[in-house]
């Protein structure tokens, strides 16, 4: 970081998909950027929240983060947490910034709706983002994070993908123990990719014959409205028909393919507790009526060996950042700004407050069956659609960021003296962390399983 050439400097928060799409695009349009990133490495949801079966699309998205990160003009600040190792005023205040992006995503799962559930975490209760985090890991000799053990009979609280990629990577792993136990070894993938039923014939055997109950999704919807496809802005009656009727041929097709169960219309009303234990929920029943779920008088109890809850995550909150709800507190909504803090923007997740990498942009609206086949894992062709949803996720990113680049480049253009000020700053966080200056030598240096 040597020079003066650029005039604007922004900081970027988070280096994943929209971090690293607003990095690249503020470069190219020749603002200098510094991206401060929590983790060592900056794949985000890609790395820690899709399902490791996704291996292509998987790689490809690092590629493109690394592409976009390891250009000039891109200074890269691993191991940093705003509101932890930086605070944010000082970030916005002090530093020197033309503007700051937030673009940290949505890492923090909403708290199932249950009076006291949350005292049970680690107790019976598991929430989403940890639980697939560990899934992607647990394998490499390197991973120190949190500990589960795949289950049987586990009950799952949701109804979108994320909770069917919870259902699978529960199905996968308790088949792949069962497979196991007869001198059968199966990676994960594999299965993922060919299905229990294929694989267990492969072997002449039947679901059956392993004893496994399966675990089951709890939803409070119908199965026709499971969000597996979007349907359509304005779409006549015959349309949404045609899309509800696709959801339920989706979700029949994945529910045979790794044998999870769902039960529809039905809500967690009371926690089931024994010895200091979540051994299971108490659920409500209700009915859909105009779009809206309404709870019924009868209830049912469902038992298990933990229960784990995926219904949505929402930002992380940042000290210093009013919050509104589950958000932050923007009063503009398009560009993500706080009337706080006026040279602040947002791009991503952390608008949208939803964490799924598939169904949480704008371009989501128009996701079809075959993208969701893809992601569902049940595909024909089995690979190349998947990429079609995060590819037009980075187009609207990158809109997004031409129009925030617009605005950070009306104010008035950082001086000589100060543009290297923050330059040093930089530097100085970046010998703190022991980061060599080269994004290339890091990334290398950081590997699972180096």
């Amino acid at each position: 970081m040597s020079g003066t050439k650029a005039s604007h400097c922004v900081a970027v928060i988070g280096g994943a998909v929209a971090g690293a799409e607003v990095a690249g695009t503020l470069a190219k349009l020749g603002t200098e950027v510094v991206v401060f990133e929590q983790n060592p490495r900056p794949y985000g949801k890609i790395e820690d929240g899709l399902p490791r079966w996704h291996v292509a699309l998987r790689e490809k998205e690092y590629k493109a983060i690394g592409a976009l990160l390891g250009q000039e003009g891109v200074h890269y600040v691993p191991n940093t947490r705003i509101g932890d190792d930086l605070s944010f005023r000082e970030l916005t205040d002090e530093w020197g910034f033309s503007g700051v992006v937030l673009a940290c995503g949505a890492w923090r799962d909403r708290p199932l709706p249950v009076d006291g559930a949350d005292a049970y975490v680690g107790r019976g209760l598991i929430y989403q983002n940890p639980f697939i985090l560990w899934f992607n890991h647990f394998h490499e000799p390197n991973y120190s994070g949190e500990q589960y053990i795949a289950m049987d009979g586990a009950i799952v609280v949701g109804g979108g993908l994320a909770s069917i990629d919870v259902a699978k990577a529960l199905m996968l792993e308790t088949t792949r123990a069962k497979l196991l136990e007869r001198g059968i070894e199966v990676d994960s993938v594999e299965l993922e990719v060919k299905g229990i039923p294929k694989i267990l014939a492969a072997h002449d055997l039947v679901f059956e014959d392993l004893g496994l109950e399966g675990c089951t999704i709890y939803y409070r919807r119908r199965e026709q409205d499971m969000p597996l496809v979007e349907i359509p802005d304005g779409a006549t009656p015959e349309r949404e028909a045609k899309v509800r009727n696709s959801r339920e041929k989706l979700l029949t097709k994945a529910t045979e393919k790794y044998r999870f169960k769902v039960e529809a219309l039905c809500m967690p009303d009371d926690l089931l507790v024994e010895d200091d234990q979540l051994v299971g929920l108490r659920f409500r029943r209700t009915r859909a009526e105009d779009g809206k779920v309404i709870p019924t008088e009868e209830t049912f109890e469902r038992r298990g060996p933990y229960v784990i809850s995926s219904i949505g995550s929402i930002p992380e909150p940042i000290e210093g950042i009013p919050m509104k709800g589950e958000l932050f507190a923007f009063t503009d909504w398009d560009l993500g700004r706080l009337d706080d803090y006026p040279s602040v923007f947002s791009a991503g997740n952390v608008v949208t407050g939803k964490g799924n990498i598939v169904a949480s942009r704008k371009h989501a609206r128009g996701l079809g069956s075959t993208v969701a086949e893809a992601f569902l894992g049940i595909s024909e062709s089995g690979q190349g659609e998947e990429s079609a949803a995060l590819d037009a996720a980075r187009a609207e990113l990158a809109r997004e960021a031409e129009k925030i680049s617009n605005q950070i480049t009306t104010q008035p253009p950082i001086s000589p003296d100060a543009l290297d000020e923050l330059r040093e700053r930089v530097r100085v966080r970046q010998r703190e962390i022991d980061y060599p200056g080269d994004y290339a030598t890091w990334i290398e240096s950081v590997k699972p399983y180096a």
